[in-house]
């Protein structure tokens, strides 16, 4: 266990025993976490308006919960919470001592917080439980804004959530978060059994690696994730693990969430995301049981390259055919972020394209249309980026080459 995780476990297992009654631990919980407590925005209005902050905590949250439903779970613990434009998030995290191989990251990011709350220092050595979650806050828009961008949307694009959608006219989700009703959702916690606890009762989930959930009554979608079963030891790795799985509900949600994306456009894309931060960490999916030891290489351009010289990489057919992460092997990992990644930086508008007329398909009576998805692509693929599969098989892989 490194210095770090020990430290958010240990400042977090130290909270539970200081607590000496239920009714301390409430009372210490409001000193601690009350949005006036908060060093950088004091709750105040004007300045969290200015920050792009709604608030922090007193909104629905977790299946039927709100956030001092979820607060009065966790008996007190020191939950922080804060939402954004486009997200609601809950983060069981304790201080954080900047290390040197992130001082120049996180001196970035301060120095914009700085911008709109002024008692921010960006040269600060230790980054506290509040202002980590106005780091986290950011994080998410800033994956808002890339993901619109590869997308190719606006905010404007999608409806507001109270008119209703007229059989016949382009589709594009049910409410303003990129077609959801909802904002979306992030609890991060310490350990796996904390996480269980939550995602039992409320979805009868009791898998303890990260999971990603439909909330149906209220239409959003959750990640919810903890460190320890995750093997999370640096801010980094969080912050590169949240983006790889929010990317993943956020690609789901588009155009609202009736039907799953193909596999590897999921993974695809959220390994492209994710490694855009810092290709150090890499988070990988696999199914319910299976072995998801991977090799965790840095370089995976040199990893591409060797299958191709090899003739040992996947054809987009093969990779289009996957229909669970359990059929994915290393090679497919590095395939789908690959090919993401040429078809971002070479063919953004017809990867933009694709993703368009994959998702919110409907049917002539109005119902989503996820039926036989694997012709639907193939039709889509060549007509948005302009290269047959065969075509696009030759392409990718002398790009490949050249990475």
């Amino acid at each position: 266990m490194t210095r770090s995780l020990f430290a958010l476990l240990f400042a977090a297992g130290l909270a539970l025993l200081c607590v000496a009654s239920p009714l301390a631990a409430q009372k210490n919980k409001e000193k601690r976490n009350a949005p006036e407590n908060c060093p950088w925005c004091h709750g105040d209005p004007e300045r969290m308006k200015a920050a792009g902050i709604v608030n922090h905590g007193g909104f629905e949250f977790v299946g039927d919960k709100d956030t001092a439903g979820v607060d009065h779970h966790f008996g007190g613990r020191d939950l922080f919470w804060i939402e954004s434009q486009h997200y609601q998030l809950g983060l069981l995290l304790g201080p954080h001592k900047v290390g040197t191989n992130e001082s120049k990251k996180i001196r970035a990011e301060l120095t914009r917080l700085a911008e709109v709350l002024p008692e921010v220092d960006p040269k600060v050595r230790v980054l506290d439980a509040f202002m980590r979650t106005h780091l986290y806050a950011q994080r998410m828009e800033d994956l808002w804004q890339r993901f619109t961008e590869v997308m190719q949307v606006k905010d404007a694009d999608f409806p507001d959530g109270k008119s209703v959608w007229l059989l016949g006219t382009p589709y594009m989700g049910e409410g303003p978060y990129l077609g959801q009703k909802g904002k979306f959702e992030l609890l991060v916690l310490p350990t796996a059994s904390d996480q269980v606890s939550i995602a039992q009762p409320q979805f009868g989930l009791s898998i303890r690696r990260t999971q990603r959930w439909n909330v149906v009554p209220r239409d959003t979608l959750i990640v919810l994730t903890n460190l320890a079963e995750n093997d999370l030891y640096e801010d980094e790795q969080i912050h590169g693990h949240v983006v790889f799985n929010m990317t993943i509900n956020m690609l789901d949600a588009y155009k609202h969430y009736s039907y799953d994306t193909p596999c590897w456009l999921r993974e695809g894309l959220a390994h492209f995301m994710e490694r855009e931060l810092n290709p150090r960490y890499n988070t990988f999916d696999t199914s319910e049981g299976a072995n998801d030891k991977r090799v965790n290489k840095e370089n995976w351009d040199v990893e591409v390259k060797q299958l191709v010289a090899a003739d040992k990489a996947p054809r987009l057919a093969e990779m289009i055919g996957l229909r669970t992460y359990g059929e994915f092997e290393q090679r497919h990992h590095y395939a789908c972020w690959s090919m993401t990644r040429f078809l971002v930086e070479q063919h953004a508008k017809g990867y933009a394209c694709l993703n368009d007329k994959l998702h919110g398909r409907k049917g002539p009576d109005g119902a989503p249309d996820a039926e036989d998805l694997v012709s639907v692509h193939r039709k889509a693929f060549q007509e948005c980026v302009g290269l047959t599969y065969a075509q696009f098989d030759e392409a990718w892989r002398a790009w490949a080459l050249t990475q």
